[in-house]
């Protein structure tokens, strides 16, 4: 089987991937960070989640807990907001700096190790909260250096980025997880969960898009919420 090396958090994006991934036919190697998200809960879930999936080759990554400052998702003295309407030209307290760039080339190292050359990732540039390493352009950069910096690539071995999602809407994202047996009930996306019960805060940015994708798919949301 072709192997995947997938960045996943256990909550809906990157679950829905997972399933995705497995569903074309990937044998999935699903990594997971610990960098110290104040949602702790992130790594719990994920392990439920690849548990559910029957993954084989979950790895969790501890990284530093002061690695990432100045953000609501790591630093206790910065609260994390309610939702508000988006400003396209402000990038929010809860975006984490560098990270995707960050977890991508930790994937890739893994990838070209393992003899994997496909990476999957579950951002989006539709529900969202503009953060820029969400964008098809970065996207697509990240491929170009891929490509440029690993042996598989330049002895002839392509290594590809798969955002499956980059233009799917929350809804559309659930609708295509659920054709492929994803159980919502068991993800967390919310950036202020509870640690000890799991229940989603209900008013953060991942929340919302959360509870709007389910109802504009016509569904119950399954979350529990606090």
């Amino acid at each position: 089987m072709k192997k995947a090396v997938i960045l996943f958090s256990g909550g809906l994006d990157s679950t829905t991937v997972l399933s995705l991934a497995q569903s074309q036919g990937f044998d999935c190697y699903p990594i997971s960070f610990d960098y110290g998200q104040r949602h702790a809960v992130e790594i719990a879930t994920a392990k439920k989640v690849a548990q559910f999936f029957k993954v084989k080759n979950h790895n969790i990554i501890t990284l530093p807990k002061n690695l990432f400052g100045a953000c609501a998702l790591t630093d206790d003295a910065i609260a994390v907001p309610d939702y508000v309407e988006a400003d396209v030209d402000k990038i929010p307290v809860t975006y984490v700096p560098a990270r995707n760039t960050i977890f991508l080339a930790i994937a890739l190292g893994y990838a070209e190790s393992i003899g994997a050359h496909d990476i999957f990732l579950g951002v989006s540039n539709v529900d969202y909260s503009g953060y820029p390493d969400c964008r098809p352009e970065y996207i697509k950069a990240f491929e170009q250096l891929a490509n440029l910096a690993t042996k598989e690539a330049v002895e002839g071995h392509k290594m590809s980025i798969h955002a499956p999602l980059l233009y799917l809407s929350k809804a559309q994202t659930i609708t295509l997880g659920l054709r492929h047996g994803v159980d919502y009930s068991i993800t967390v996306s919310c950036y202020n969960a509870d640690d000890r019960t799991g229940a989603a805060c209900g008013t953060c940015d991942s929340c919302t898009y959360r509870k709007k994708g389910f109802k504009e798919a016509g569904l119950p949301d399954p979350t529990r919420y606090g």
